[in-house]
């Protein structure tokens, strides 16, 4: 019984120095380079989609509509034809608006990019911050603790718990 109230109360300050350490703020060159990385993400995928909707363009054209159907016997070729082109318009028309997407993403990203940039040329610039504290990225001051001396505190706590329960006995 004595050594699991020690083990929970190590246990539960463990929890505690790891919840403290969890909430260290990341820099602004971390953030920008996670921004950039997803910028790369968004170019690709608007490279793709360029390639798609040339492609359908090209599909667009009528004598391509009608090589499509060429092996497709029917009584009405027109109605074929046309139903062709109109699917062909639909997803024509939904990749560029995906596109569209695309672009005002790019366009933030770009942006969180440039301040994320800003932030961490003000954070190189800044002097080193001196003993256990740090400043969040809302500069709302975080005592970040050692976890040594968590640890070793509660060490001491069961100890002298052990310590008082033989003396009783």
């Amino acid at each position: 019984m004595k050594v699991n109230v020690s083990l929970l109360l190590f246990a539960l300050l463990f929890f505690l120095v790891s919840a403290v350490s969890a909430q260290e703020p990341v820099s602004a060159a971390e953030t920008a380079d996670k921004l950039r990385l997803q910028l790369l993400d968004v170019q690709f995928q608007q490279e793709n989609l360029k390639i798609r909707l040339q492609q359908l363009d090209e599909d667009l054209k009528p004598e391509n509509i009608q090589r499509a159907l060429a092996g497709i016997g029917s009584t009405r070729p027109e109605e074929l034809r046309e139903s062709r082109r109109r699917q062909l318009q639909i997803e024509r028309d939904g990749v560029a608006a995906q596109l569209k997407v695309l672009e005002t993403s790019r366009l933030r990203l770009e942006a969180a990019i440039l301040d994320a940039d800003a932030r961490a040329y003000q954070e190189s610039a800044r002097p080193m911050q001196q003993g256990f504290i740090a400043r969040s990225t809302r500069n709302k001051p975080l005592l970040i603790a050692g976890g040594a001396s968590f640890v070793l505190f509660g060490v001491l706590a069961s100890l002298y718990v052990r310590r008082r329960v033989r003396r009783r006995s």
